[in-house]
């Protein structure tokens, strides 16, 4: 029993599709943990002080990987390590992670000693609070943490090259498990660093599940002084996309910091909002992504032109075909996924209009964030790493300051913030001009993403022109489904009010199933090709009738 089922998890998967799915579906166990997670949060803390003090330490840590770990990623070791001579492999690999625990370990010891004057400045509002002690220990606590998981981005290079998709997605799960285990029974013992230790934990077992596959490789990397020539052949590649994703993060830590300024409980709610947005990301975006990768960077190795560029078509359509229909969805039921989600314990009802509002507005750049997230893998596959970097300082540009201007006009004229809030209905909710930020936000991504569908005909031409169907018919059915579901809603809630959580979970559920009824009945009878894809591929799965070669050739691409 015990050897078939490691058979089967280090089963490698060629299929595009196949591995998306799969990536998909085990995506979804760790992002239901990751929600349990932010359930336990929000039971025991609601949106107050100590929870935004959690989510507040986690950006500084974020800030280091994305400036460290990143330099020497997977997603600049795959194309190399991909096909190439195993001693080589091995000798990259060693030099990679050595550079990564002697740099990483070297900026998290100096952030650690001069972590309260960094707070300070970031975050003056918390550093004022009585908890103060407690919010730099478990800053500097979490500064392990970028050390491991970058150790860990390089183990998941040969995951990913050998398509052992499995287990490069059953590490997310284990370290959501570390830390809802340090939540459960480190927190009561050493309060609010214990949730750190159980980030740490996760962290390491997020590594640890990668070891066996480096083993039978035989990539084991191995601690040596490393040499710049080799670092630099990888760096100098990578450079560009560390510089965006510490972007990214400086996004991330602005936004935050912004939030914070909105009062007590802004940090949490925009977070668990963003939490909650992240799910159907990682099912959809980052899926298709990360099963595209390694696909596309064999394709552009090879020269295989067409194939590159309908391997990024496939993964685009399949993106924009869920994300429609998720986003009017989350939209129209959105108060009921927070309550349902979130909605215990010290979460109350206005913490929950107000997180849904912010939800209802992020959800609106799903398919960017995704195909965001795509094009900057088509472009690293083809080499071209200083674009993903301008897509992300643009992002961050425009985010920031649209969430700045925003807030600003707000201020200056009341009657657009009286709008914003009402439309959302949270004119009653203290710290509502947090719905600003989150716009500013979603304007960004939308821009972002439109310029990088423009940018990547350099390397893929025609790309953009094959969305347009997709995204129309994936639209129109998603808007009918929306309009049934809020039917069904309005319906019920005239028999019975949303005053119990069986209610709340009734209403949703029926409007839900109702809704993506009418969407995939519409779909179908457009004929819609992604809809065909979807069932051609769950027919695949389920009788693993794939032929020899790992792959059927479906519309001129990798199925």
């Amino acid at each position: 029993m015990v050897s078939k089922l490691l058979k089967t998890i280090t089963q490698p998967v060629r299929g595009l599709h196949q591995a998306a799915y799969l990536l998909a579906s085990l995506t979804l166990a760790s992002q239901v943990l990751a929600l349990v997670r932010d359930r336990l949060f929000a039971h025991q803390f609601g949106a107050g002080e100590m929870l935004d003090l959690y989510y507040a330490a986690f950006r500084v840590p974020d800030l280091v990987f994305a400036l460290v770990a990143s330099l020497v990623s997977a997603y600049v070791l795959i194309p190399r390590i991909a096909g190439a001579d195993p001693v080589e492999s091995r000798r990259l690999i060693s030099q990679t992670a050595s550079f990564l625990f002697i740099a990483g370990g070297i900026m998290c010891g100096v952030i650690a000693l001069f972590t309260p004057t960094l707070l300070t400045l970031v975050y003056p509002n918390l550093m004022q609070g009585a908890y103060a002690s407690e919010f730099v220990f478990l800053t500097r606590l979490l500064l392990l943490q970028p050390i491991i998981l970058g150790l860990s981005g390089v183990a998941t290079s040969v995951t990913q090259v050998k398509r052992k998709f499995f287990i490069f997605a059953l590490s997310p799960v284990l370290y959501n498990l570390g830390i809802i285990g340090g939540t459960v029974f480190l927190y009561p013992v050493f309060g609010l660093p214990g949730v750190g230790m159980g980030v740490v934990i996760g962290a390491l077992a997020h590594f640890i599940i990668h070891v066996p596959v480096l083993m039978e490789a035989k990539l084991t990397p191995r601690f040596v002084i490393p040499d710049p020539k080799v670092l630099w052949l990888v760096m100098k590649d990578s450079l560009p996309r560390s510089m965006a994703l510490g972007m990214g993060a400086f996004v991330t830590l602005a936004l935050t910091a912004l939030a914070a300024r909105t009062g007590e409980g802004g940090v949490s709610v925009f977070t668990l909002a963003g939490n909650l947005e992240a799910v159907p990301l990682s099912l959809i975006g980052a899926a298709y992504a990360t099963a595209a990768f390694p696909v596309l960077a064999e394709h552009h190795r090879k020269k295989q032109g067409v194939a590159y560029r309908d391997t990024i078509s496939a993964a685009a359509r399949h993106i924009i075909f869920w994300s429609s229909i998720i986003m009017v969805l989350a939209i129209v039921l959105r108060a009921h996924i927070v309550r349902i989600v979130l909605g215990t314990g010290a979460f109350g009802w206005d913490d929950t209009r107000l997180t849904a509002a912010i939800l209802a507005i992020l959800v609106v750049a799903l398919a960017a964030q995704g195909l965001i997230l795509l094009c900057a893998r088509a472009f690293y596959a083809a080499q071209r790493s200083w674009n993903p970097l301008l897509m992300q300082l643009g992002d961050a540009g425009i985010s920031v300051a649209v969430a700045i201007g925003l807030m600003s006009l707000a201020t200056q004229y009341p009657v657009l913030r009286y709008f914003m809030e009402s439309l959302f209905r949270v004119s009653d909710v203290e710290g509502a001009s947090i719905l600003f930020i989150a716009l500013g936000a979603t304007v960004g991504q939308l821009i972002v993403a439109t310029v990088a569908l423009i940018t990547l005909r350099s390397v893929a031409p025609g790309v953009a022109r094959s969305l347009v169907r997709p995204l129309l018919e994936a639209l129109g059915a998603a808007i009918l489904g929306g309009a049934a579901s809020y039917g069904v809603l309005s319906f019920m809630g005239n028999l019975e009010p949303l005053t119990t959580t069986l209610a709340v979970f009734t209403q949703g559920v029926a409007a839900g199933m109702v809704g993506l009824t009418v969407a995939v009945g519409v779909l179908a009878s457009l004929r819609n090709q992604e809809f065909r894809d979807l069932v051609a591929s769950l027919k695949r799965l389920r009788t693993k009738d794939l032929p020899p070669s790992g792959g059927a050739i479906v519309e001129g691409i990798v199925s």
